[in-house]
């Protein structure tokens, strides 16, 4: 997952830009994106829309719910599991015992819809609340439906009463860096996908870029979108490059050629496990990609 484009699930012309945007993931939104007296008719928009569309675009399909505290969870997963989304991305999210609560639910939904046990995965926002910053060591071992980690700040900043996440240069304050770092680490220990949250400014795309680089460099996978056009410069920021492909396979085959030693030399340069496991895992994110070594 590389790029994650969030649509709102009560307007079917979004919907429609959203499904061809390119995204590898599309999000349909019942939670922050659509009014409180809305939520019934996004629910009825997304399960028609994903069920009659979904043939007509490359993109794996998520659905963001209103949290487990609102008491509009259940409601969401009767109308759009039988539309058979590929994952359910869940705000708000405290601790894996979120994750287990959710994946009980989508085991029954599942089985009502004859759908095969687990096919649902779950990608959890986990820093929206204090006590989910505090819990992120949680969810390693929670679930196989665990298909990432992400995190998100607004929720956070009003939360604790922050005033604004960034300082007077754009870039995150301690508290929020701590967040992100966090999740970072926490998706690190369950062995899941690093997610990085959106960049609000959608037209100021040199920002998003910059912002891409830094999140890649850090050990993000992808990053959450908020508008068609972010779409493309998050792919080509999180998709390997040739010659990095043609690095990590070549240390690949080293480690390979010599019998899976502790340290292999390419080219004058040591490298140890560590290389290899990094190696590896650019491989795979490009094989995700399409881009074969």
């Amino acid at each position: 997952m590389r790029s994650l484009l969030f649509v709102p699930g009560d307007s079917e012309r979004k919907l429609e830009k959203g499904f061809g945007a390119g995204a590898d993931v599309v999000i349909v939104d019942l939670e922050d994106s659509v009014a409180p007296r809305n939520k019934a008719r996004a629910r009825e928009i997304a399960a028609r829309f994903i069920l009659e569309r979904r043939g007509q675009t490359n993109s794996a399909l998520y659905v963001r719910v209103n949290d487990l505290s609102t008491g509009m969870t259940d409601d969401d997963l009767a109308k759009l599991v039988p539309a058979r989304p590929d994952g359910i991305m869940l705000p708000k999210s405290n601790s894996g015992q979120h994750v287990q609560q959710l994946a009980a639910k989508l085991r029954v939904r599942e089985a009502e819809n004859g759908l095969r046990d687990g096919s649902i995965k779950i990608l959890p926002i986990i820093t929206e609340t204090p006590a989910g910053v505090l819990a992120a060591a949680t969810y390693a071992g929670t679930s196989a439906r665990l298909a990432g980690l992400t995190w998100g700040a607004e929720d956070l900043s009003a939360a604790i009463g922050a005033r604004s996440a960034r300082d007077e240069h754009g870039r995150y304050t301690d508290l929020f860096r701590h967040a992100r770092l966090t999740t970072i680490l926490a998706a690190g220990a369950a062995e899941v996908a690093a997610i990085d949250t959106v960049f609000p400014g959608f037209r100021d795309i040199a920002a998003l870029a910059a912002e891409c680089a830094e999140a890649e460099r850090d050990g993000f996978t992808g990053k959450m979108a908020i508008h068609p056009d972010q779409v493309s410069v998050i792919n080509a920021a999180f998709t390997p490059s040739a010659e990095a492909v043609r690095q990590s396979a070549a240390i690949v085959a080293a480690f390979e050629a010599a019998g899976n030693p502790g340290v292999v030399g390419i080219d004058g340069k040591m490298f140890d496990r560590p290389h290899l496991r990094l190696a590896e895992r650019l491989l795979a994110r490009a094989k995700a990609a399409g881009i074969s070594a």
